[in-house]
């Protein structure tokens, strides 16, 4: 998962020492906790799928969770029974996500597509083999929204982890004016939260089979979509 692409500065500015910045730091995670529960708790919430995930977790090995960015503060609320290890960009304003993330159980990995991305790789691959489930935002940080970039897969290939597409939608919810337009669920609404079946990428891939495979990826998340926003009626969101 790359969150927030924003000012990819590597996380020093001499503003990083402040007592604001250190203080707004703290509070975030707390301020994450207090809004989704008012935003969230009360949603009623319908799981499609869900013996796909209940395998992987059974199998006792680390997968990879995989959605689009639109829906990715709704999933960050999740709570999931298993260790998971993100990956946030390396920006300064990257470490309020990585705050929040921790405390919601994750450990976050920092890099990007535009910095740091190897490193990155590599550190979900240290944290996965611990027995961590990668969280992966498919079309990254900056999109195209609901396109498929190639890191998931090169993940899954290089570690032999199972790829878990997930997807939701809600009867109430509000957009925002970013790239990806973020939903979140409004309190109270009806929410379907679909499992897909998983994925299982082959080792050493070649060129022509990571872009088959991206390209399953990507199928596989957008007929979630149009399945979930298709309970309510509506084609995109």
């Amino acid at each position: 998962m790359v969150i927030n692409g924003k000012r990819d500065t590597g996380g020093k500015s001499s503003g990083d020492g402040s007592l604001l910045y250190r203080f707004s730091l703290w509070i975030v995670p707390y301020f994450f906790r207090l809004i989704a529960f008012l935003l969230f708790a009360f949603c009623r919430v319908q799981r499609r799928g869900r013996e796909h995930f209940t395998k992987l977790v059974d199998t006792g090995s680390p997968f990879i969770i995989s959605f689009w960015h639109y829906g990715v503060i709704y999933i960050v609320y999740q709570r999931v029974p298993i260790a998971l290890v993100a990956m946030v960009s390396a920006s300064k304003d990257g470490e309020y996500i990585a705050r929040i993330l921790r405390d919601r159980g994750f450990t976050p990995v920092r890099g990007s597509r535009n910095r740091g991305a190897i490193g990155a790789l590599k550190g979900l691959m240290r944290e996965m083999a611990l027995g961590k489930t990668a969280v992966l935002v498919a079309d990254g940080s900056q999109g195209p929204a609901r396109i498929a970039q190639a890191g998931t897969i090169l993940l899954a290939s290089k570690t032999g982890a199972s790829i878990l597409p997930v997807g939701w939608a809600a009867s109430r919810y509000k957009t925002f004016r970013s790239w990806d337009r973020t939903a979140l669920p409004l309190p109270f609404s009806k929410v379907v939260f679909w499992h897909g079946a998983p994925i299982n990428v082959p080792a050493d891939l070649k060129a022509e089979d990571l872009e088959k495979y991206r390209l399953k990826l990507e199928q596989s998340l957008n007929d979630l979509y149009d399945k979930s926003w298709g309970e309510f009626g509506k084609k995109e969101h």
